[in-house]
């Protein structure tokens, strides 16, 4: 090739340049940009054609020459489709937010907040009231063994309380229990034993929490419902202190227009053992729980020497607490997560 066709070479670099970077700059989306891209890289395009030439150049300088415009060409072709592809990208995605905006704005005539659910409400007023008169608040496991909530609680296996509580077994988590020993709590009196296994006198301790039997749901009984528990352990506790709770309770939480009465009654757990009825403003009564003085076999069982020390235990259920408070007369209401209930309690 003769020396006046090279610098011609050079000017072609520069028009291919000048033609491809015009090419990507009009490239109107993406789908676009990459059918430039795709005629900018083929064998045919006019940066390659100057190319495919660069090896019959005789003259070693201008051979440099040549090459140096086509490596800058390219590097100047792929910073443009760089450039260009995040400029369409970004401004495409711009444009499918826009489309796909959804106005998410609540318009309501008056603001409607949520509120605590008429059992959790109970709930947290019993623990105020309770840790208001100086007792702690304790939890336990909702999966338990039969020896917390049956064997250490004076109920080994032939005791016919037993009967009394449908108990709902689920299958062993280890190899170290059997068949029927692992169940869901029948009531929160476990969380007891586990208290006084951990706690040192004096205890004085509450455990709120869920049960669970095998009722069948009706307007006064669900098969997963509340307790709540209230434990004294101490030196010289007798029977009258656990009277005087009561009615301590009673007032704090009711108010001072109701009373309390014990009841003898029989638990295997504690002995002696009371029945507790609160009586309303009106003067009628409405049973609300069991009580008693611990049972010294339980008291064995959680690690207290019953020579030493004395207790009492009473427990209620919070799902009819919050029933009676608020006039519902089918507790399955409170479950149904029907809003118009709901909403007349926040």
């Amino acid at each position: 090739m003769s020396a006046s066709a090279q610098p011609s070479l050079r000017d072609e670099v520069g028009k291919a340049r000048e033609m491809a970077l015009g090419a990507i700059a009009g490239a109107a989306d993406s789908m676009g940009l990459r059918k430039v891209a795709a005629e900018l890289a083929h064998k045919q395009s006019a940066l390659n054609a100057v190319r495919a030439q660069l090896g019959k150049i005789a003259d070693a300088s201008e051979k440099k020459l040549v090459g140096q415009a086509l490596s800058e060409a390219s590097g100047a072709i792929e910073q443009a489709l760089a450039a260009r592809e995040a400029e369409l990208s970004a401004r495409e995605f711009a444009d499918q937010v826009a489309r796909e905006r959804m106005d998410l704005t609540e318009h309501l005539s008056a603001p409607q907040w949520g509120a605590a659910h008429i059992v959790t409400q109970a709930t947290e007023r019993l623990e105020d009231v309770f840790i208001g008169l100086g007792f702690q608040v304790a939890e336990g496991p909702e999966v338990e063994t039969d020896f917390y909530n049956f064997e250490a609680l004076n109920m080994p296996a032939s005791h016919p309380a037993r009967s009394e509580f449908d108990t709902m077994f689920i299958e062993p988590f280890s190899d170290d229990h059997e068949a029927n020993t692992v169940l869901l709590r029948t009531h929160t009196s476990p969380v007891q034993i586990r208290v006084m296994q951990s706690w040192k006198p004096p205890i004085y301790a509450i455990m709120p929490g869920r049960v669970f039997r095998r009722d069948t749901p009706d307007a006064t009984h669900m098969p997963v419902f509340h307790q709540i528990e209230g434990l004294v352990i101490d030196k010289g506790i007798t029977f009258a202190h656990l009277a005087g709770i009561i009615e301590a309770f009673t007032k704090a939480f009711f108010g001072n227009d109701f009373t309390s009465r014990l009841r003898p009654s029989f638990f295997p757990f504690t002995e002696p053992s009371a029945e507790f009825d609160i009586r309303r403003a009106n003067g009628s009564w409405i049973e609300l729980g069991g009580c008693g003085m611990v049972h010294p076999n339980v008291l064995r069982a959680g690690g207290i020497d019953p020579e030493e020390y004395t207790g009492f235990a009473f427990g209620f259920g919070i799902d009819r607490m919050a029933k009676e408070r608020h006039a519902v007369e089918d507790i399955r209401e409170m479950y149904t997560n029907d809003l118009r209930f709901l909403r007349q309690f926040s």
